[in-house]
């Protein structure tokens, strides 16, 4: 499933530091959600309740603004019972449509990565939402093949749960 961004971003031969690589990505499940697309994205952003629903990431804390931090703490699906410590960086918000982050590449951490959430309206009350995570670079590949299919049970994961808060929320809304 490419994203717009994937379509011009540089390719791992152009940049083997952070270019992408489209078999370094994992996409969760595309998950039909009967609510409106608002609903969704106001669940997406509302960090701080997170710990209600989410099964992965269990904190969250962000301005949401570009550039600015996403501090979280990610449920470990490779060692359960234990937390995560994480920060990444926002690089896109697109009210109602795609809320992303990006892990740049440092020294430190030479493993960048950007991860979309994209919301697709299909009617007035009605979305679908699915979620991405590029390993960027030519350490992506090794990322992906370590990480990748625990990455996408914890999206599939959040994806289901986003779906049960979203219907749930639009439902209170509703008088139901």
């Amino acid at each position: 499933m490419l994203i717009e961004w994937m379509k011009h971003h540089p390719t791992l031969a152009q940049d083997p530091v952070e270019g992408y690589d489209p078999d370094a990505v994992t996409v969760s499940e595309t998950v039909a959600i009967a609510a409106p697309a608002r609903v969704v994205w106001q669940v997406l952003t509302d960090m701080p309740r997170y710990n209600e629903w989410n099964p992965f990431c269990v904190r969250a804390e962000s301005t949401l603004e570009m550039g600015a931090p996403v501090h979280m703490k990610l449920v470990n699906y490779a060692a359960f019972g234990s937390l995560v410590p994480n920060c990444e960086y926002i690089c896109a918000n697109d009210t109602d449509r795609m809320l992303s982050w990006s892990l740049p590449n440092t020294d430190f951490w030479p493993y960048p990565a950007r991860r979309d959430q994209v919301i697709e309206a299909t009617g007035d009350a009605s979305c679908t939402y699915f979620s991405t995570d590029a390993f960027l670079g030519a350490n992506g590949i090794h990322v992906f093949r370590f990480a990748g299919p625990w990455i996408k049970r914890a999206f599939d994961d959040s994806g289901q749960a986003l779906k049960v808060r979203a219907e749930a929320l639009y439902a209170l809304e509703q008088g139901a």
